[in-house]
């Protein structure tokens, strides 16, 4: 297992003091699943205190002291940050997740201190000097059988985030969750153990569920089994809800929406908060069929009107799981307009048009999201990965400069002066009436819009 040089050097030291470094929790897990590690946690074994650790740490770089009443230190070394901690036991004393009494004992074994783990694929371990991995708890069986298995009954119940964890892990690495773990999980739900979780916490693993996993549509459909949709209704009302097969053979809205999740993975670029906006509008963008959504008397499924209704039930949604106001706005644009790609395509629409819709919503950011609207069923024209609707709009709005922002206005306040106005509340009129015409096609340059101001408004107040 790689573990950067630092950390060797430090291990080393450590040796000297009748001590050893563990290297535990995340990058060991990765490691066997031939993941990339980013953060390494560092257990230390045989010191007496904190104090002593941080005497050696301060020898090779800065120790942050923040953590120090839950036993972990930060350290930093050469712009790379660790965590270094003494093995400890921890009781539940309170509500949340800091309500914990926390005893550091150095004198612990290593499968005592993994024992406050969540999951067995999280409880190994790497004694650095020894290079010799430790599995106290079978870890590698559940992995050759790909299953999320918890390590405790106690332990686990003490912090419900697990549940949410185990979601997420699930979607991130293909895992099944083990039938005493998934039977759990559900038991803790039905006795109420989410409802005290700070939204935070539940958003830093949603986030997770939809940015790292390559089929997100794992996760919430665990979410549907366990119980937990009944916290999110909006979600839960997705379940059984109808679509016309001639447009979603595949199923009810929820087994199209967990396909469009699974569709937009591959469309995801480098910018995780874009992403994450996508993975959310994507999730919203048809919660709006479940107030729309009729039955006729010939049995024709009609969701008309839903992409407008969604607005609100996106953000009634978004609100339970974060308080990010901007976040959330900067959706709905994408949920109320995720079918115009495909409309203005099949009206063939005039650049007119092209430009109202810029001034709406990021035409750019609103392909990708009826992209994979159109990819999340399993009609014949998805199968082929190709949007025409999608590439023709975007190519138009390219043409004519509003695929990333609207048309900018051609004339300003300052304009209306120099042409001898004097500034009132009518400016606002008489410039929306000039941006109106730009969108139409009908002023393309200053000078033309300076003649048709003249013409309009001066000429007649004379």
């Amino acid at each position: 297992m790689y573990i950067p040089k630092i950390i060797y050097d430090i291990s080393q030291d450590l040796t000297l003091h009748d001590a050893k470094a563990v290297a535990v929790g995340g990058c060991v897990r990765d490691h066997f699943l031939h993941l990339p590690t980013k953060d390494y946690d560092i257990e230390v074994y045989g010191l007496e205190s904190m104090d002593i650790l941080i005497d050696i740490l301060q020898h090779y770089g800065t120790v942050n002291l923040v953590g120090k009443s839950f036993g972990v230190l930060k350290f930093s070394y050469d712009g790379d940050e660790y965590d270094f901690s003494l093995p400890r036991s921890e009781k539940k004393i309170a509500k949340g997740h800091r309500g914990f009494d926390v005893t550091l004992d150095g004198s612990m074994h290593f499968k005592s201190a993994a024992k406050r783990r969540d999951f067995t694929i999280n409880a190994m371990g790497y004694d650095i000097s020894q290079a010799q991995f430790l599995d106290p708890y079978n870890a590698m069986d559940d992995i050759e059988h790909r299953l999320l298995r918890h390590i405790d009954d106690d332990t686990f119940a003490q912090d419900p985030l697990r549940i949410y964890r185990a979601i997420q892990f699930s979607a991130r690495f293909g895992y099944n969750l083990a039938i005493p773990t998934l039977q759990l999980c559900k038991e803790m739900v039905a006795n109420g153990m989410l409802e005290h979780l700070a939204i935070e916490r539940v958003y830093s693993e949603i986030k997770k569920l939809l940015l790292k996993s390559p089929k997100p549509s794992i996760g919430f459909e665990l979410m549907r089994e366990l119980g937990i949709l009944s916290y999110y209704p909006e979600l839960e009302a997705l379940i059984g809800l109808p679509q016309s097969p001639k447009w979603h053979p595949e199923g009810d809205v929820w087994i199209h929406t967990l396909m469009s999740l699974d569709a937009m993975v591959p469309l995801l670029g480098s910018d995780e908060q874009r992403n994450l906006r996508y993975m959310f509008a994507i999730l919203c963008h048809d919660l709006g069929k479940a107030l729309s959504t009729t039955i006729d008397i010939d049995q024709k499924i009609q969701s008309i009107g839903h992409e407008y209704k969604g607005r609100e039930v996106t953000k009634r949604f978004m609100r339970r799981l974060t308080n990010e106001k901007s976040f959330i706005e900067s959706l709905l644009p994408l949920v109320e307009h995720h079918l115009k790609p495909s409309q203005l395509y099949m009206a063939q629409s005039k650049e007119s048009a092209i430009r109202r819709l810029a001034t709406k919503v990021n035409i750019e950011e609103l392909v990708v999201i009826a992209k994979a609207d159109f990819l999340g069923r399993s009609t014949q024209e998805p199968k082929s990965g190709y949007y025409p609707a999608g590439e023709w709009l975007l190519e138009q709005s390219k043409k004519i400069g509003v695929a990333s922002k609207p048309l900018d206005n051609i004339l300003q306040g300052r304009d209306l002066i120099e042409i001898g106005l004097t500034p009132s509340p009518r400016f606002k009129e008489i410039l929306d009436a000039v941006y109106s015409l730009q969108l139409n096609g009908k002023l393309n340059t200053k000078e033309q819009a300076i003649a048709y101001v003249k013409r309009t408004y001066i000429s007649t107040s004379a």
